[in-house]
């Protein structure tokens, strides 16, 4: 009762910022003329605004997008605001393994450094669906995608760092909907792959949000193993309306919109907390934590579980592995996974 409050209010935390600032305002001191940024979803929502607020801060952007045209345009509108930003557009379909490995060789192939990597596409996948690599398309967009495309960064941004002297920012943007899973994370996921008997939309998601959280626990795991100058964070947005909620556009979703609408944030304000985590230099060797209200929170108590974390990864390794095939929620026995780490 006493968080919601301070949520309604807007009253800030540790940081000085609370639910109503925005990213403007938690950016207003930084200056990233010398930072290179990947924003994924960045061509509508909170990816747009994000990627608009670091463009005034001087950092140079990239853009990946299934759709270029799309791209195109969200660069045309920050570059009509900031004539002087520099922004690079380039194609990336997180629900494709393949397209996740293009656009890396693509983006080396610029010879450009990485500071700051933003993870904040999602799908909302009303419709029951499968990617080209047997993965359920929430799951495969939202989560592995996004694993893939941070582990072929990692080196990059492992090295910018050690070369510029500036820490290194992965920034996964999930939900307080991760609470909402309960049950056995790959047995489900297995499950909605095979088929849509199980399928519920929300469930999916919530399952997609839950591993981005798992990601950056055990993210953070390796990185302090490998004593690299780059921290990994996550964050929850708040609740915003955005295209995400645009399958589900009708009566009830209104409704529940309307109801809610005191703890709806803007979209300059859902975006303060991913932008605050990507730049504040308040966070310089934070690590591992969950942000909500660019404040450091508590996950669920699956949101929090190092096993559950070490499971997924290993998962999630033989999943984008070049080796695997499409079949492989077919042929692998997951429970195996479940044996090798909690024994």
């Amino acid at each position: 009762m006493i968080e919601t409050v301070k949520h309604l209010i807007g009253s800030g935390g540790p940081s000085g910022f609370g639910s109503r600032s925005t990213a403007e305002h938690v950016t207003a001191k930084s200056d990233l003329r010398s930072l290179t940024a990947i924003i994924t979803g960045a061509t509508s929502g909170i990816g747009a605004e994000t990627a608009r607020v670091l463009a005034k801060r001087g950092a140079r952007l990239v853009i990946p997008a299934r759709s270029l045209k799309t791209a195109e345009e969200t660069k045309s509108r920050i570059l009509s605001e900031f004539p002087d930003a520099e922004i690079i557009v380039m194609h990336l379909d997180l629900s494709s393994l393949a397209s996740v490995r293009r656009f890396v060789d693509d983006f080396e192939s610029l010879h450009l450094p990485l500071n700051i990597l933003i993870n904040n596409a999602g799908k909302y996948a009303q419709k029951h669906a499968i990617s080209e690599d047997g993965v359920e398309m929430t799951f495969a967009t939202n989560y592995l995608g996004h694993f893939l495309l941070t582990k072929l960064l990692l080196n990059k941004m492992i090295e910018t760092a050690e070369q510029t002297g500036v820490q290194g920012r992965i920034v996964n943007v999930t939900s307080v909907i991760h609470s909402w899973f309960s049950g056995d994370m790959l047995i489900y996921v297995a499950d909605i792959s095979r088929s849509n008997r199980n399928y519920d939309a929300t469930r999916a998601y919530a399952l997609s949000k839950l591993a981005n959280v798992l990601h950056t626990i055990e993210l953070s795991r390796i990185l302090h193993k490998m004593d690299a100058n780059v921290t990994a964070n996550c964050v929850h947005p708040g609740i915003v309306r955005t295209r995400l909620t645009r399958d589900r556009d009708g009566l009830i979703t209104d409704l529940v919109f309307f109801l809610t609408s005191k703890l709806l944030k803007s979209v300059p304000q859902a975006a303060a907390t991913t932008c605050y985590v990507a730049t504040s230099p308040r966070l310089r060797n934070v690590c591992g934590k969950y942000f909500s209200d660019c404040n450091e929170a508590r996950t669920s108590k699956s949101g929090s579980c190092n096993l559950k974390a070490q499971r997924l990864w290993t998962a999630s390794e033989l999943l984008v592995s070049p080796a695997s095939t499409p079949n492989v929620y077919q042929t692998f026995n997951f429970s195996l996974i479940s044996d090798a780490v909690y024994v």
